[in-house]
Parts: C-alpha cells; structure tokens; sequence
C-alpha cells in the first residue's frame, strides 16, 4: 500500500498510495478496512521479521499526490514461515527499516497475534478497536504492581469502566485486598455480592487512630501562629491522655501517633487542669478553642461513626481486619461510602483509612505478604496540585503511597475526571493509564505529559472517543491500545446513571410526602 521515505527514532515517514487506500477500504476485514487510516496499524518487513507501528497524521503530498503518514513504531513479530503473518510479537523495535521499505495493512488475524495475551495474569475487559473479536487484556500483576489512573470526563462511562475492572480482577482474585473510597455512595449496589460496604451506620472508626497532624485537623481552629501555639497543646495534652491508657504501660517508646486508645473525656480534663495550673496573666484563649471544639464534636451526632464513646476500647485487629478484608471470604473489596460524613471531615477520614494502609504495610514487612489496592474516586480532591488549604494530611500520605507504595506491596488506583487538578508528579508515577474521552484542552495537555513516547499518536484521537472506549498504555497492555469497553450486567453496575429529564418532567403526585420524608432525613442529619 506504500513506501517508508523517512525513518527517524521515534516517529518515521510512509508514503501511501491513495488508491491502493481507496480499494482496501472496500474490504470485509475491518482492520485491513481501516488501514492507512489515523489511529489504524501498518507493518513493514525487515529481514525475518515485522514492524509494526501506528499512523499519527496524515497529510496530502501536493507534488505526487499521495498521502504523507507520520508512524510510530509499536514493536516487531517473528515471520511465519509458510503463512508469512506474524506471531511471538513483543514491544520495541531492534532493527528499523530502510527507506523504500514496503508497507502492508494489517490484518485482524495479525491483530489477534499482536495483541494476544501471554501467559501472565490477566483480565479480558473489552475488544479492541477496530476488530470485532479480538479481546483486549490487561496484565493483573503489571498495572497494579506499579499504580494505574483512570481518567474520563463526566459522562462517558467512567464509573461503570471502574466497576468492569474491579469486578474481573475480583472474579480473578476472590482472595484479594481491595479497599474503595467512594465519594458519591455510587458503588455499594454495584458490590454487594463481592464486596463489603461500610458508610456512617457501620464503619465505626475509631478516633485514636488519627495520628497527630490528622488530630489537628480536626482540633484546631485557629490559623497563622496562633495555629502553632494550640497545636503544641494538643501534643503535650494528647500524649498525657494516650499514657493513661493500661496499654502504654508495656510500650517503651510511647509517641503522640502511637495508636494507642484514649478517652475523650480525659484529654479534656487534661486541657481544663493544664489550664488551672496557668498564671494570671497568662493566655487561656488556646485551651478554651481546643475544649469547646473537642466538646463540640462529642456533641454532634453527625460525627457519631467516629467520635462516640463506644469508640474507645481496642479495636484495632478487628477493624483492620474488617477494612482490609483480611481475611476476605470471598469478598475481596471493601466500598468506604463518605458521602453522608460531614464535608469538614471527609478528608481526614480517608486520610486515616490510606495512612492505615501504609503504617501497615511498613509493620508487616517481616510477614507473609498481603498486598491490597487502595482505589480512591474522584482522586483530585485528595490529591490536589495546591499546597495550602485544608486536607493537606490526605494529599502527603497519597503522595508517598504514589512514590514508595510498590516497595512495601501497595497499589494505588487513581479516578478522576480532572487530571489537571491532580499534584504533579501523581500522575506520572502511575505505570498504566487508562484515558477515556477528556473535553477539556488543560486534561488532554496533562495527559500526553504523563504518557509514554510510543503512545502519543493514539492520545490525539482522545477528544474523539466515544462513550465506554477508553485509550489504555503503560505497564499493563503489552502495546498501548484502543479499546471498546465491554456491558457490564445491570446489577453489577454503579447507581450512577444520568437521570432522564423529560421523562421524569412528565411526572407527578405525591410531592407533599417525598418534601415531608426528605426533610425528616435532612433534620435528623441520617439516610
């Protein structure tokens, strides 16, 4: 169908013969149909092997009138002898061709050979495009062993891709240690014969094992060096509260972010008996704000899951236990909902939830290994690129999961429909990205920084994707590929449809209960 022209490292030159496109256009096979095509592959033989590589651009050749074509290279194929197709394909090239080289469409069979799985763990989620029955597959151990993003604007699929990803590597993994953070409470239905779902009526997180700086996000109130002056009052307070506990009379070395359980009711005793032994003149203002804001959240029941006195006694086997799905029982993800928590806190809370991820891989390195993914939803507002404001305590625990969480057997899953929000250098520590369509031109520029070289020509089709197809490279798919996401079975999916206007318009009636039931739910601050 053409010619190579130019060759360079990365990104070489084709000239194709607009007829011979025109014809193969024509033929049943939609990958030969395709080829020439942006985002479509071609080959090349070099001595006893195939090249393969991607078309980028097109442009028209005034002077011969054929067409210019920028190609990537994918990687090379061993040459079947008596078929002349390609088989045993692996990615990168060795040996590049010479200019005058000839260049051929591939076929659908070829297509099964280049993208057929090899004998790694691996999960079947979608059939690439532009075939009708090559199946695209993800390496397990790959994608998870060194983090992996999703990235989508609203609406094109991204919740139920999740949950299609999820659910094959459950399926796979029955024994597995998956732990969600679902903002919306959108993946509970989805998970409810896999999965156990904690929000505020079950997950009972116990207080204590905030260490000191998630303690002071909660505590303090007051900013600039006032800040400085209580958060040295809770230290002193917090570590004469945690020493009266019978368990910190074995421990030695006894921290203020040892885990050890306290009662709320004596650090503020503590507080109200430091602040007897003051003189006169000096300030009582810092012990007063901690007390009335400790005192505060005793009260509200808002915060029940979390401050109650229930909390108190030592609990922490059974939670990290039940959190962790160890062992799973045949219910490998846990589905944190924080949508009903109170917004102040949301982000301490899955704060506490990935440090207790961390600590615990840190402490059991001397154990049998149990690795777990930690799956965080709407990641941007976890990890954002600023470095002030609150919730600074969930963006540096997930920062040093990014950068060190593979070494201790953490992997981390990144969701998000804003990938430009996200800190910096969090996306490129993600070894497999899995993008779907992104409207926005700040995403799409994020995107193509974090990507590796060969992929580029396939993140120029990312504003044209359609709904559920998803651009995926990296670490996890032996060549960066174009895939149509598979239907995943209704109740398998996240409650996260758009609702449908002029249909649900067309309704009416009852509207005095709906107002009366909601506004009971909204008084009593519970679903």
């Amino acid at each position: 169908m053409g010619m190579v022209f130019q060759i360079a490292g990365s990104s070489s030159k084709v000239l194709i013969d607009a007829q011979t496109l025109a014809i193969l256009g024509q033929d049943p096979d939609p990958c030969i149909a395709m080829a020439g095509q942006v985002g479509s592959q071609v080959k090349m033989r070099v001595g006893n092997s195939w090249l393969v590589a991607s078309v980028r651009a097109m442009t028209l050749d005034q002077a011969s009138k054929g067409i210019v074509a920028d190609i990537d290279f994918l990687g090379e194929g061993d040459e079947e002898k008596l078929t002349g197709r390609i088989y045993r394909f692996r990615r990168g090239v060795t040996r590049y061709p010479t200019p005058g080289t000839d260049i051929f469409p591939v076929s659908g069979h070829d297509m099964q050979q280049i993208y057929a799985a090899d004998d790694r763990a691996n999960v079947e989620i979608g059939t690439v495009y532009p075939t009708t029955d090559t199946r695209a597959a993800l390496y397990v151990d790959s994608m998870l062993g060194k983090h992996f993003a999703l990235l989508g604007s609203t609406g094109t699929g991204k919740s139920t891709s999740a949950a299609l990803i999820l659910h094959r590597i459950c399926d796979l993994s029955p024994q597995g240690h998956i732990v969600m953070i679902d903002p919306h409470g959108e993946y509970g239905a989805a998970f409810a014969t896999n999965g156990a779902v904690y929000d505020v009526s079950n997950l009972a997180l116990p207080y204590w094992l905030m260490n000191f700086e998630e303690h002071c996000e909660v505590f303090v109130t007051s900013s600039g060096s006032e800040r400085t002056v209580d958060s040295d009052i809770l230290a002193k307070c917090l570590l004469a509260a945690r020493m009266k506990n019978r368990l910190a009379e074995s421990i030695g070395r006894l921290t203020v972010d040892s885990p050890i359980p306290y009662l709320l009711s004596d650090l503020t005793t503590i507080l109200q008996n430091e602040m007897g032994k003051l003189d006169k003149g000096t300030n009582s203002l810092p012990y007063m704000r901690l007390k009335t804001k400790i005192d505060e959240i005793k009260a509200d029941p808002r915060y029940s899951f979390m401050f109650s006195g229930m909390l108190v006694a030592d609990t922490m086997q059974a939670f990290l236990a039940k959190i962790f799905r160890l062992p799973s029982d045949g219910k490998p993800i846990s589905i944190i909902d924080v949508s009903a928590m109170p917004s102040d806190i949301t982000s301490t809370v899955v704060s506490v939830l990935s440090r207790l991820v961390f600590d615990y891989a840190i402490w059991a390195r001397d154990e049998p290994q149990r690795p777990i993914l930690l799956v965080c939803e709407e990641a941007h507002r976890y990890i954002p690129n600023t470095t002030t404001g609150n919730g600074q305590a969930v963006r540096k625990i997930l920062e040093r999961i990014a950068k060190e969480g593979r070494k201790y057997g953490i992997s981390l899953g990144l969701i998000t429909q804003r990938p430009s929000d996200l800190a910096e250098g969090v996306l490129s520590q993600c070894g497999t990205i899995i993008s779907m369509r992104l409207n926005n031109d700040r995403d799409q520029a994020f995107v193509k920084a974090a990507m590796p070289e060969g992929a580029r020509g396939f993140l120029d089709s990312i504003p044209a994707l359609r709904n559920r197809e998803a651009i995926i490279c990296g670490e996890g798919v032996a060549v960066p590929i174009r895939v149509a996401l598979d239907n995943l079975e209704e109740h398998r999916r996240p409650a996260s449809g758009d609702p449908s206007f002029t249909e649900l318009w067309r309704q009416s009636g009852s509207e005095a209960d709906i107002l009366e039931r909601t506004i009971t739910r909204w008084r009593n601050q519970g679903r």
